[in-house]
């Protein structure tokens, strides 16, 4: 047995397919294929109480989307930092900014199993000219993310720093500000955080997290816009600022869109 599969094993032996988890619903709401039994029936009870959460899930992808090109194809960013990448599905921030520039650098943050199981599959998918690495690191440690990232990261250039709807699994707001405060600190003027959160904008919303919450899974905060946007303090907000991640430079071609209740932006370190 080679070191690889042996790794891949003791990963797999992690993961109990039987128990809902957070990232494989939200893959299941996104259209993806990585979830299992339990996680759609969770995935449908979710729905029951709030349809509205399967918008948000495609809707965080095409906000990943646009505002990665944005950033690669007018802003000239050239490294990313994903940090709570979640499990790959389609258009991940690597192939987004790859397509665009091919040479682009892109690092992804995460510490859960099965996340990381799922992990080498995404690595092979980059071009040849860029980058495309895995960090094995906790959110609430975010001067080891860091750490970790300036080993494939050039910290002189600017960086495009990713919180994709994850910080809600952080339960004090104190310190969802201290670990996106670190991280900016760290990278250089020109840098650009995309930031974008589940929201208490919506009574069923707040009905159905709570429910979720409640059957012992791992609780996620919905918090306010004003939150959110406080999140960018000291940074120079793109337009149109704050807005429903819907709403964020949506295709004038595509349908006309609708608000869900995740706020996100983009925003420049000057």
């Amino acid at each position: 047995m080679t070191e690889r599969s042996s790794t891949d094993n003791r990963l797999q032996s992690k993961i109990d397919t039987s128990v809902p988890h957070s990232a494989r619903i939200w893959n299941y709401w996104m259209g993806g294929k990585d979830n299992y039994a339990a996680d759609r029936e969770a995935g449908d009870a979710y729905i029951a109480q709030f349809p509205g959460i399967v918008a948000l899930a495609k809707q965080s992808r095409q906000f990943l989307i646009r505002a990665v090109h944005h950033l690669a194809a007018e802003a000239g960013i050239r490294q990313f930092l994903d940090i709570g990448t979640g499990l790959p599905t389609m258009q991940n921030t690597h192939e987004v900014a790859q397509r665009v520039a091919p040479a682009s650098k892109i690092v992804y943050v995460d510490n859960d199993p099965l996340v990381l199981a799922h992990a080498r599959a995404l690595l092979r998918n980059t071009t040849d000219e860029g980058v495309t690495g895995y960090i094995d690191a906790d959110l609430h440690d975010p001067d080891q993310i860091v750490a970790d990232a300036r080993n494939i990261l050039n910290f002189t250039q600017p960086v495009a720093v990713m919180f994709m709807g994850v910080l809600g699994h952080v339960s004090d707001y104190d310190e969802v500000r201290s670990i996106v405060g670190r991280v900016m600190e760290a990278v250089p003027s020109g840098s650009h955080l995309v930031l974008w959160d589940s929201t208490n904008t919506s009574e069923g919303f707040d009905e159905a997290q709570q429910g979720y919450d409640d059957t012992g899974a791992v609780p996620y905060v919905l918090r306010s816009p004003e939150q959110v946007r406080d999140c960018f303090e000291g940074l120079e907000l793109l337009d149109p600022g704050l807005v429903s991640i819907s709403l964020w430079r949506p295709d004038p071609a595509g349908t006309a869109a609708v608000a869900v209740d995740g706020y996100g932006a983009v925003a420049r370190k000057p």
